[in-house]
């Protein structure tokens, strides 16, 4: 009788949902895609709002939320006009130090860009924390966190005035070409996954925009949402194939009979992967909250 294959080990990158930290190896190998995948007429609304909002002579302070490395900052900054001070948070000091190195010096049209550190956990900040902020970012945080902390993000940045620019949730929709039979078994356990209960607290994961959403709306913001998906061919095969492995690893840890033919199943992937034949479509969305007045 063959031995039962067991699944793939979970990958510690995608194992802590509700922390900020992740290996900066992973940060790095998804910035590209995450450049590619954000929606820029949401920018174009931000740098309105923030030409609005400008004061004489003042720069317009910008926090970004679980920092990470700071990607988030290199693709915003470069399309932003006007002085820019960059408050970078997060939770990691490695990755703070990563961050504020790497910031572009200059704006969009050439003013400056400068960039300072603040340790600690987001879900913590509270209105006053925000008072002078024009603008408050984050990429791929909205899923990790409850909808209590989801909620209070809304409450924070609605009472200071400052507008939200919150990219990269994830959806929980997945496209494979070609398909195969078990992608939607796979992809049911894995948003399972990305909604458990950890240390007390129920993820969002999916469901995260639809909460930002109607979160900031009750609170009288001006909310556009728009599609930001992963596209993985064969120009981002590393990428697909360190996501399929930790997807997978997910699904199984969630569901533990999937293990049977995890191995079978990711084999399958990696080979179209490997041939240059795999299409994936990793769906996310971005959400923007503007306050309804202009500081």
């Amino acid at each position: 009788m063959p031995e039962r294959a067991r699944p793939a080990p979970w990958d510690a990158r995608l194992s802590r949902p509700g922390s900020p930290v992740c290996a900066p190896d992973w940060l790095a190998l998804r910035e590209g895609a995450d450049a590619a995948a954000r929606a820029p007429e949401l920018v174009e609304l931000v740098r309105v709002h923030l030409a609005a909002a400008a004061r004489p002579g003042a720069p317009a302070v910008i926090r970004d939320l679980g920092c990470g490395t700071g990607s988030m900052g290199r693709w915003l900054a470069r399309r932003l006009s006007g002085p820019q001070v960059w408050i970078l948070h997060d939770r990691d000091p490695g990755l703070l130090a990563t961050a504020a190195a790497s910031m572009p010096g200059v704006g969009a049209d050439g003013a400056p860009v400068s960039a300072r550190t603040q340790e600690g956990d987001l879900t913590e900040l509270r209105s006053s924390d925000l008072t002078g902020t024009a603008l408050v970012t984050g990429s791929a945080v909205l899923d990790l966190l409850t909808a209590e902390e989801v909620d209070g993000l809304a409450a924070t940045c609605t009472e200071a005035g400052a507008a939200a620019l919150l990219t990269l949730s994830v959806t929980g929709r997945v496209e494979f070409a070609p398909s195969d039979p078990l992608d939607a078994a796979f992809a049911g356990a894995f948003n399972a996954h990305q909604r458990r209960r950890t240390n007390d607290r129920w993820l969002l994961g999916p469901d995260a925009v639809a909460v930002a959403v109607d979160a900031f709306a009750r609170r009288g913001a001006v909310v556009e949402s728009r599609p930001s998906p992963w596209r993985l061919g064969a120009d981002r095969a590393e990428l697909a194939e360190e996501w399929l492995r930790a997807w997978i690893a997910a699904a199984c840890a969630q569901q533990s009979d999937l293990g049977r033919c995890a191995s079978a199943y990711l084999g399958r992937k990696l080979d179209a992967c490997r041939a240059g034949q795999l299409r994936l479509v990793v769906d996310h969305a971005d959400v923007l909250a503007l306050p309804s007045r202009v500081p």
